[in-house]
């Protein structure tokens, strides 16, 4: 009888990477997951009866990693110090230093795990955190693949492009060994067991032109599938929870109250937004086959953290007012749906609205890691 793999989750946040080990349908026991985000392990803890280790990964020692014996890493670390929105200090940025910690453990442990699986934002790659980890790897007889993939590629509408990388000790193998070294932006060697390297030029062409045209309709995703034509815009803006005066953010009395009776229409977007930031709004539809990425600054401000849904479709989009769209932003439940998190996947109560928005533009795609991981436990 096969051995079941041990597990370490790291930066576990609300358990997207345990999610996907369950789509991925890997057999896999997760002995103990790591984070420090105490709302984070609320909502783990809920939905998987597990309370993550709360304490600072850097205190971890060596001889703290050895006793789990774990077969597997999967990390998930932070990833300001590398959006080309922050201000990029890479290594020296704290929010940093626990990663390569760990990373710098990895020499000295009797019981090193056999793989190990990271997940960062696109611009980890050119970093000198990601030359460290390749450097390390390395010297511990690892063997990498690469991976800069977007849930579009998975026929889901939602624009979220992450960096991935696989690795895996010598002699274990991956399934495509061709693909050893390489930085892919192509999902093909998940699912081919063959030895050709097709041109990622020309392949990524054609995938770019057909990719929206094979991703499901946004309303797929919705948790109020039907909208109503006849809404005040201005009678369900007031009810958004939005300060008029100070547009883009939230009053201090409207963190909570997502059971409300009023659910529906506290996600309207205020017309002040509207005028202030309307171009610089990213306008969707039900019918639409694609969304942009949604951060954790998402209905806290309307301005470049994620798309807007126009709750009443015009005939001929480009000649109506945004106004005259009703605009709203995307439920919890519905950037979950996009994020592919289960139907049984749910908040505690007590979780606000604003935390909600915040813990899941931490998370990641479960549509993407789930292939990843599949790919990962594979034996040739």
């Amino acid at each position: 009888m096969a051995t079941v793999p041990k597990v370490l989750e790291f930066y576990s946040g609300i358990g997207g990477m345990r999610y996907s080990l369950v789509k991925a349908q890997v057999n896999a026991e997760v002995v103990e997951a790591f984070e420090i985000n105490d709302t984070a392990n609320d909502v783990y803890q809920h939905n998987f009866a597990h309370r993550p280790y709360q304490g600072n990964i850097q205190c971890l020692t060596a001889a703290d990693l050895d006793k789990y014996g774990a077969d597997a890493w999967l990390l998930s670390p932070p990833c300001q110090p590398y959006t080309r929105q922050g201000l990029q200090k890479d290594t020296g940025d704290a929010r940093a230093f626990s990663f390569l910690q760990i990373l710098e453990l990895m020499p000295s442990l009797s019981r090193p795990p056999s793989m190990l699986f990271v997940e960062n934002v696109v611009g980890f790659e050119t970093s000198d955190t990601h030359a460290k980890l390749i450097e390390i790897l390395e010297k511990t007889n690892f063997v990498t693949q690469e991976f800069i993939l977007s849930p579009l590629q998975f026929g889901i509408p939602y624009s979220r492009p992450r960096y991935f990388c696989l690795a895996k000790r010598k002699p274990s193998s991956f399934v495509n060994e061709l693909f050893n070294s390489q930085l892919i932006q192509s999902p093909r060697p998940l699912f081919e067991h063959f030895g050709t390297l097709v041109n990622e030029d020309s392949s990524l062409q054609e995938d770019r032109h057909k990719l929206l045209q094979s991703c499901q309709p946004i309303e797929k995703f919705l948790e109020f599938k039907n909208h109503r034509s006849d809404v005040d815009v201005e009678s369900a803006a007031l009810m958004t929870g939005l300060s008029n005066d100070t547009p883009g953010t939230l009053k201090e009395d409207s963190d909570h109250g997502v059971d409300s009776s009023d659910q529906y229409y506290q996600y309207y977007v205020h017309p002040s937004l509207i005028e202030r930031w309307g171009s610089a709004m990213d306008v969707v539809y039900p019918d639409s086959k694609r969304c942009c990425c949604f951060t954790k600054s998402y209905y806290r401000y309307v301005k470049g953290t994620g798309s807007l849904l126009a709750t009443v479709q015009p005939i001929k989009r480009d000649k109506t007012s945004l106004k005259e769209q009703c605009l709203r932003y995307f439920t919890p439940r519905e950037v979950a749906n996009l994020h592919s998190f289960p139907e049984d996947f749910e908040f505690p109560e007590h979780i606000s609205l604003k935390q909600r928005y915040a813990l899941l533009g931490n998370s990641l795609s479960i549509a993407v890691v789930a292939p990843l991981l599949q790919y990962l436990f594979t034996e040739p």
